[in-house]
This record gives C-alpha cells, sequence and structure tokens, in this order.
C-alpha cells in the first residue's frame, strides 16, 4: 500500500502556513481557548486568517493561513506573520513569552472541486495529500484520518478477497467525507472575488443555504498565474523586526531545526537557469526572495555586480511554496533525502 505525492499543487488553490509556538507567563495560559481571525494583517484582496490555540504546558501555537493566490508580487508571508503578532490583542499575550519553534508548510485547500482520481498502480492518495482540508473549519485530521481507513479496506480487500483499489474511490465517495466536503466547496472559491464578496457568500452558504447549493463555484486561476508584475503594485515597507515579538528569517528558521546532509543531491532545481535574472527580476520583482519562508532563494551580487539568484538550499523546509508560486514555474522540486529538512519536536 502506498501513499501518493502531492497531487500538481501549482493547479491547486493552495495556502501558506506559518506557525510558532509560544511558552507563555501562567496568568495569560488558558488551556483550551481558540482564537481565530480573518483578514488583518492581509489586505482586501488576499485571502486568509490566523488562529491562535492555547495548548497543555503554557505553550501556544500562533499561526497565519495566506492564500497563494496573491496578487502583489511584493507582498511576503512571513513578514506579515510577523506583523500579526504586534496586534494588540496578541502582543499583550506574547510579551514576556518565549519562542520554542517555527515551521512553515503548504496547505492543499482546494476542497471538494479539487479532490483528484485518488487510485495508482500500488496504492492511492490518502488525507492531505488529495486535499480533503474542510475550509470554513480550518480541519482536515478527520477527513485524512477517514480517507486512510478507507484505503486500508480497500487494500486489504485487493489483497484477500481479489478485488481492486477502485472500492477505496467508490466507499470515498458514499461517506461522510464526500458529503462534508461537498457541502463546504463554495467557502473557499467565494473569496477569489474579495474580503466582502466572500463574507457575504459565505454567510448565505452558512446560514440560509446550509450547504444545500444550487451552485458550485468554480476556483480562479493557478496560484502562480495569480501573481501580477512588479509595475502594478508598490513595494511594500515591512517595519524590522524588534527581536523581542517579530524576528528575521535566519533566527526562526534556526528554531525548526532545519538540516540537509551537504553530500545529497540537489533537490531544488531551475528548469530554464535564465528565468531568474531575465524575467522574475525585472518583471516580478524577484517575488521568490518574498514568498519562501526560509530564505532560500536569495539575489545576491556577482563580480560586476549584477544580481544573480542563488539557492541555499540548506534553509529548505519542505513548505513546496516555491513549486507552487513561482510565476513561471521554472522550480523543480524532487523529494529530499529521508530524514532531511525540518524536525519538529512540538508542532
Amino acid at each position: 500500500m502506498g501513499v501518493g505525492r502531492t497531487p500538481q499543487s501549482s493547479k491547486l488553490p493552495t495556502c501558506g502556513l506559518f506557525v510558532c509556538v509560544w511558552e507563555i507567563d501562567e496568568s495569560k495560559h488558558k488551556p483550551g481557548t481558540v482564537i481565530r481571525t480573518l483578514g488583518w494583517p492581509l489586505d482586501h484582496q488576499t485571502y486568509g486568517g490566523s488562529f491562535l490555540y492555547h495548548m497543555n504546558d503554557r505553550q501556544i501555537a500562533l499561526g497565519l493561513v495566506v492564500a497563494l493566490n496573491y496578487h502583489n508580487p511584493f507582498l511576503s508571508p512571513y513578514d506579515e506573520f510577523q506583523k500579526l503578532k504586534h496586534h494588540p490583542a496578541i502582543k499583550q499575550l506574547l510579551e514576556g513569552g518565549t519562542v520554542i519553534q517555527y515551521g512553515a508548510r503548504t496547505l492543499n485547500e482546494g476542497g471538494f472541486q479539487s479532490i483528484p482520481y485518488p487510485v495508482f498502480p500500488g496504492g492511492a492518495i490518502i488525507g492531505c495529500s488529495a486535499g480533503f482540508l474542510n475550509v470554513p473549519k480550518i480541519k482536515g485530521t478527520h477527513t485524512a484520518m477517514k480517507s486512510g481507513m478507507l484505503a486500508a479496506e480497500a487494500a486489504f480487500g485487493a489483497v484477500h478477497e481479489g478485488l481492486n483499489m477502485e472500492t477505496y474511490w467508490d466507499n470515498l465517495k458514499n461517506s461522510w467525507v464526500w458529503e462534508e466536503l461537498r457541502r463546504a466547496r463554495n467557502y473557499r472559491p467565494a473569496f477569489e472575488y474579495g474580503l466582502f464578496p466572500g463574507l457575504a457568500i459565505s454567510a448565505l452558504e452558512h446560514y440560509i443555504l446550509r450547504g444545500w447549493s444550487p451552485f458550485t463555484l468554480k476556483h480562479g486561476k493557478p496560484d502562480h498565474e495569480a501573481t501580477d508584475v512588479a509595475r502594478l503594485h508598490s513595494p511594500i515597507q515591512y517595519p524590522k523586526p524588534d527581536g523581542v515579538l517579530s524576528f528575521d528569517v535566519p533566527t526562526s528558521l534556526h528554531r525548526s531545526n532545519t538540516n540537509h546532509e551537504h553530500d545529497q543531491p540537489a533537490h531544488l532545481r531551475l528548469r530554464d537557469p535564465k528565468i531568474p535574472e531575465l524575467v522574475n527580476l525585472p518583471e516580478y520583482g524577484a517575488p521568490e526572495s518574498r514568498y519562501c519562508p526560509a530564505r532560500v532563494y536569495e539575489y545576491v551580487p556577482d563580480n560586476e555586480n549584477q544580481l544573480k539568484l542563488q539557492i541555499n538550499a540548506q534553509n529548505y523546509l519542505h513548505c513546496k511554496a516555491c513549486d507552487i508560486k513561482d510565476p513561471k514555474q521554472n522550480i523543480e522540486w524532487t523529494v529530499p533525502e529521508g530524514a532531511g529538512g525540518p524536525s519538529y519536536s512540538v508542532m
């Protein structure tokens, strides 16, 4: 029984997820408390929001989700996350606390409209790899577990009863997973029209239609095609990290315990080495230097003082944002060697 590779993410709606775990003062800790927000610090045309979970042992998990179909190439999801921590409601909670860990990854959130055919020779695609995330609930663990159970049952039948893995696909469509995702199908694409239209459509779906809409909204362009050229936008000036609540990328990266063996084959390659300097830098304002949460992509001057793209593969967090957001789909991502990458212990 194999677990399939994530479907070609560039064709699905995705979000960048940034998370840090803090240990806070005992007097501020309220185990079980959950806070979720929508919008700020993002602009009204960029879908996303934050969450804050009070866990055990005086720990909290703070995260920001940013849809990767944002238009402004100067937007830096990492810096938006740092800005979030200075909101008065969050700042007072973090003050006096200690950061324990940082991490980032990409979420498949296409939902019902983007479910791939999940059966292939020798295995099946299950869980988050198949995009079974319920967007309005911001929850996918339950659907991932159920899809795994259905796939395991199909595999057992294939081995012991002469059936085939098609039963996984059939049982999935007859399960509560399919119905739950079908009823939640219009929430994410509603925000293709902006924050306030998205809220209006979501309210209609939730309070009146209750998932029984006679229509199904479609997703917009692939995330990489949503990126505008730089001349249509103004650069964003982000505050300098204060080293107390907000931090620069190297400091955060250190907290992810990321490491790759230096002698392993390169897992990040450019299909055309000329595109960064000839297209991405002059036309899009070097977006890879901002959409990456680990400063893997960096423009540095060469001997002639010309900016050239440098790939710091040692920093890679395995979030896969580069494979998804690069405007010209010029970055070829391959699976790194086992045991490499981030080493999370509390996330």
